[in-house]
């Protein structure tokens, strides 16, 4: 577990034993990594840190409501194929759908790119949870057996199965058939420790007393009731927002003139400004 915690801190990623240990697991076991949490909290940064500690490609699905198969996995280049057909308007119809049907004409999607790759990949299924519930049924088949089915070409299966991540804000349950083909991997907000740690990491100019008041205060807003608690990389944008700013103390007025950074909503700001008390 150490040299899994060291190498994802060499990539940018300050991990707990728990979230290094699951890392571990997963790429041992050949088991895709479901990691749910609220968001902002290095779901997404987790499965970049993991292709840059591999050296591997990164391929990601970003998911979203209404995203279909041919979003996420395959779809024809029809334009193309009619053009072939076009211009070989005096060929017999089964010569030109087999060359229709080819690889040249594939379009080839997120989900079958990483699988049909020969290289280390990373697979990022991000947001997984914004995805209709007909989308977890492809999901099904791709990270049971890591392959595909394309009726023209037959069953597409990986020959070096990717790492992949999948990654939910809980805003909807997937589904226990999904669950069941995953480790599992809670992340919540860091400890003020390790937020200090990587604040630090990742603004490297702040000073260290700035840097302790400003996670205080980062922790004391995600303490309130606010529409959107401030992320990590808020927190992170917030810090590089005072270096540049020149500031040398969080005082009243550069936290009022720069609360825009890591609340995005008028009433969350105003609450803020009511509730937070700096010492």
């Amino acid at each position: 577990m150490d040299d899994v915690l060291a190498r994802l801190a060499d990539a940018g990623y300050l991990a707990s034993t728990a979230v290094a240990t699951t890392v571990f697991l997963a790429d041992r076991l050949g088991k895709p990594l479901l990691v749910e949490g609220p968001a902002g909290v290095g779901k997404t940064e987790l499965a970049k840190a993991v292709a840059r500690v591999g050296a591997a490609r990164l391929v990601r699905l970003q998911c979203y409501e209404g995203i279909d198969e041919s979003r996420a996995l395959y779809e024809w280049n029809h334009a193309k194929q009619l053009l072939r057909i076009t211009a070989g308007r005096d060929e017999a119809w089964d010569d030109a759908r087999t060359d229709i049907f080819s690889d040249e004409f594939l379009l080839t999607r997120p989900l079958l790119t990483a699988i049909r790759g020969d290289e280390p990949t990373v697979l990022l299924i991000d947001e997984t949870d914004k995805a209709d519930v007909e989308v977890e049924g492809l999901l099904l088949e791709v990270l049971s057996d890591f392959q595909v089915t394309v009726p023209e070409l037959g069953t597409i299966t990986a020959t070096r199965r990717p790492f992949t991540v999948l990654t939910s804000n809980a805003t909807r349950e997937l589904s226990e058939a999904l669950r069941r083909r995953c480790l599992f991997l809670h992340l919540d907000f860091p400890d003020a420790e390790l937020e200090r740690r990587i604040v630090r990491l990742r603004v490297p100019g702040l000073d260290d007393t700035l840097a302790d008041s400003l996670v205080r205060v980062v922790g004391a807003l995600r303490a309130m009731e606010l529409r959107k608690a401030p992320s990590v990389a808020e927190t992170i944008d917030w810090a590089r927002t005072l270096l540049a700013l020149g500031a040398d103390t969080l005082d009243e007025t550069v936290v009022r003139d720069s609360l825009g950074v890591i609340l995005k909503h008028q009433d969350d700001i105003e609450k803020a400004t009511r509730k937070l008390t700096l010492t």
